[in-house]
């Protein structure tokens, strides 16, 4: 066997790594090692400490569980070689970025995995969402959730659009329909749709909702490379589809993006937006921007999308090995996944219960302690952050699912540097925590 390489230490530093330090590379095993060698290899993390009382929480003054911090996201790099490989040709060849071979590639081998025709690939996601707002031609007011990530009211607001918060269906946490019919007005010219945690969007109510008003349909699958809805992968669906390629994203770039689409006069036209507008030497006819991918970046997507299948069993293996602990922890419930899609198992998101007897807060707080740097994604809501709230101060009036969701979602580490051992810490600081907390509770 392949011997396996970790490197989930911050051996130079004698302090807890920040969270910012989540974009330091994780290698993954070698080509022809097991994903489940990986996932069951002893104490990966080096911590050999036991949580059975309240005593032994790092909150209460004990050792942490963990002398390096376990991230969410924390990226991988699957294949190393070939990676250094094209890093080689690049710099042999001196074509750096403007549309290289690489490039090219990359755009190909998602657009097949994806079955669509049309990839292209931008520097980030942000862009790639804001190229895809302006080429097709959105103003005015754009109907979007709240509960997603700031870019997504962002790519809208710097291009003059009112991003329009709709609610979610607290079951999903995806974009609720009725919800996106009641804040329809007459200058709404589209609706983004976002695949959270890669459990895709209300797709046929959504689309029927944007044909009946004759809007346009984005789908923002920043969290949903790969995943499927009713047999069919993102990327097909709505006008286009936009994939976020970030450093933390289980496939990543470095930085980067793409969109996805099977309407080659609007690719055509994205991939004029990208390059300034140039279609051809000295010929603009256009007005763009530089949203190119970098030929560097690119090969990182090429040496990834090559190790995907490994990588995306480990992240299921780490999400079922979660279900299991922490089935019998009363006051947490799991999110899951529908067995019958594809999906890659990027996130393991744990929602607390209303009769739970600690705040998520508190939560997050013992796990940080223990340098488990849980995240409360995506609280408090875009439409509670600053420059929304200032700008939309009625908002929160329309979004009662959103304040609630938020107010209760724990996003735990996953990724390389997690395998059954860690997982299972991460679930005694849990189960110790909350028992402590019912005990402690008043009896009614």
């Amino acid at each position: 066997m392949t011997p396996v390489t970790y490197r989930c230490h911050n051996h130079e530093r004698g302090h807890a790594a920040t969270i910012a330090e989540a974009a330091t590379a994780i290698d993954l095993p070698g080509p022809n090692t097991d994903p489940s060698d990986w996932m069951n290899h002893k104490n990966i993390n080096n911590h050999n400490k036991s949580i059975t009382k309240r005593d032994d929480l790092a909150i209460n003054g004990a050792e942490p569980a963990f002398g390096d911090p376990l991230h969410v996201g924390r990226p991988n790099i699957g294949n190393r070689e070939l990676f250094l490989q094209y890093t080689e040709q690049i710099l042999d060849s001196r074509w750096l970025t403007n549309n290289g071979p690489v490039v090219r590639e990359l755009e190909e081998k998602i657009a097949e995995y994806h079955n669509v025709t049309q990839c292209v690939a931008m520097c980030s996601g942000t862009i790639a969402l804001e190229i895809a707002i302006r080429a097709l031609k959105l103003a005015g007011e754009v109907v979007v959730p709240s509960y997603t990530y700031i870019a997504t009211a962002h790519a809208l607001h710097w291009q003059g659009i009112r991003p329009v918060f709709a609610d979610i269906d607290p079951k999903t946490h995806n974009l609720d329909p009725a919800a996106v019919r009641r804040a329809l007005s007459d200058k709404t010219t589209g609706i983004i749709g976002v695949h959270l945690w890669g459990r895709t969007a209300a797709v046929e109510a959504l689309q029927a909702i944007a044909t009946e008003h004759q809007l346009k349909l984005i789908f923002d699958a920043a969290h949903a490379f790969g995943c499927s809805h009713q047999g069919t992968k993102v990327g097909a669906f709505g006008d286009c589809e936009v994939l976020s390629f970030h450093a933390t994203k289980f496939f990543h770039t470095f930085e980067g993006g793409a969109v996805l689409t099977n309407d080659a006069r609007l690719a055509e036209k994205m991939r004029l937006m990208r390059n300034f507008g140039f279609a051809g030497v000295d010929n603009v006819i256009y007005p763009g921007t530089n949203g190119k991918m970098t030929e560097i970046s690119a090969a990182m997507g090429v040496s990834n999308l090559q190790a995907i299948e490994k990588v995306v069993k480990h992240n299921h293996q780490i999400h079922e090995a979660y279900r299991q602990a922490l089935t019998d922890i009363s006051g947490l419930k799991l999110l899951e996944f529908n067995q019958s899609e594809s999906n890659n198992y990027q996130y393991a998101v744990v929602e607390i219960s209303e009769d739970c007897p600690i705040s998520r807060d508190r939560i997050v707080e013992v796990l940080h302690a223990e340098n488990i740097l849980a995240r409360r994604y995506f609280w408090p809501g875009c439409h509670n952050m600053k420059p929304y709230r200032d700008l939309y101060p009625e908002a929160n009036q329309s979004l009662p699912f959103t304040e609630q969701v938020s107010e209760r979602v724990i996003v735990l580490p996953t990724g390389p540097c997690m395998d059954r051992a860690s997982v299972n810490t991460v679930a005694s600081v849990l189960q110790v925590l909350l028992d402590d907390a019912a005990v402690d509770q008043p009896s009614v």
